[in-house]
């Protein structure tokens, strides 16, 4: 088994207020060189803290924190960095449409499938 760092990824349509619904997840495991993100947007859920959301920013910006998982350049500066820098960067604190959880911790042989495992757990 391996350790792996994890943060639930968070959408806050109205970040002044405080509220959140979880939408995604990205789990980072160093001894498997492994770094992914998974998310799923329910509309419905989203509009119930504000009825005006823009749904299409909230799948933009996960759609970029999966291109910075996986290294592509759709991701910005930040995915030309390490696996372990990338997850760092998206676990840092900030005050965006999406943001992320404190970080937990976990162990694993297949990191992949306790990606799905959180997001069964935490999003769906």
């Amino acid at each position: 088994m391996k350790p792996f760092d994890y943060v639930i990824l968070r959408a806050a349509p109205r970040i002044q207020r405080g509220e959140f619904i979880n939408v995604g997840a990205v789990l980072y495991c160093r001894a498997l060189d492994y770094l992914g993100a998974g998310w799923d947007v329910q509309p419905e859920r989203l509009r119930a803290l504000d009825p005006a959301v823009d749904v299409d920013v909230v799948c933009a910006s996960l759609e970029q924190v999966r291109a910075i998982c996986a290294g592509e350049t759709a991701g910005g500066p930040a995915a030309s960095t390490t696996i372990s820098e990338r997850f760092r960067w998206l676990a840092a604190p900030r005050s965006t449409v999406v943001h992320p959880s404190p970080i937990h911790s976990g162990i694993t042989e297949d990191p992949a499938a306790d990606l799905e495992r959180l997001l069964d757990a935490f999003v769906r």
